[in-house]
């Protein structure tokens, strides 16, 4: 059995960043199922194929080469969709809020969800998402529900715009975070919620670090590292 640490949450909590250095100070695999969705999404406006032509959407979402690279110079991971780097184009809205219809689709997760599997290859995976504890990987030894304030969130997220030269202002910012928040939860396939099982962590008031250390002590505890 390949080890699985899952870290679930909402946009803006953290999830990558924390992932990213969770993959490069282990030496596991990474992935981030979040950003398939984008990619898909990024596709399909690319395509011009709206998200409710299943057929031709299922055909992309099957066909997708997509692989995560962790570099210094990045917070995050970097997505090579064909390997060309796509990285900075999934961050619009736009894309962000077609990934999220995308993922309702029971369709199109069925169709992903063999890829993010495919993932899980030693010496082992850490899975970021929305549903890797409570899915794709239920049978994880070490399950993470990662969460923020809303607030929080917006202001990481306006930081990060910032960083690419966007503006983004804050009001606007918690408002989009709120109404992604009620489209995942409140979705009828794998809505966003923990794993049963999950520990919740909260980093409004937590640096990465503090939330690295802190899952690595509950990987130690249940003897999946060193």
């Amino acid at each position: 059995m390949v080890p699985v640490i899952t870290v679930d949450g909402p946009s803006g909590s953290g999830k990558g960043t924390v992932c990213k250095s969770l993959s490069k100070l282990l030496n596991w695999n990474l992935l981030d199922s979040g950003l398939i969705y984008r990619v898909l999404a990024f596709e399909l406006i690319n395509k011009k194929i709206n998200f409710d032509e299943k057929d031709s959407a299922l055909f992309v979402a099957k066909n997708l080469n997509v692989e995560f690279k962790t570099y210094e110079s990045r917070e995050t991971a970097s997505v090579l969709l064909n390997n060309r780097d796509i990285t900075d184009a999934l961050r619009s809205e736009e894309v962000a809020l077609s990934a999220s219809n995308i993922a309702g689709i029971a369709e199109i997760r069925s169709a992903l969800f063999d890829k993010q599997r495919d993932f899980a290859e030693p010496p082992g995976l850490i899975a970021d998402g929305r549903d890797m504890g409570t899915v794709v990987f239920s049978d994880a030894p070490l399950k993470i529900f990662l969460t923020a304030s809303v607030e929080i969130r917006a202001k990481r997220r306006q930081k990060q715009l910032m960083s690419l030269g966007q503006s983004g202002n804050l009001a606007d910012l918690v408002n989009a975070i709120t109404a992604r928040d009620e489209l995942d939860t409140n979705r009828s396939v794998s809505p966003l919620l923990p794993a049963f099982d999950a520990v919740t962590i909260d980093s409004s008031n937590l640096s990465i670090d503090q939330v690295r250390e802190l899952i690595l002590d509950l990987a130690k505890q249940r003897e999946l590292i060193s």
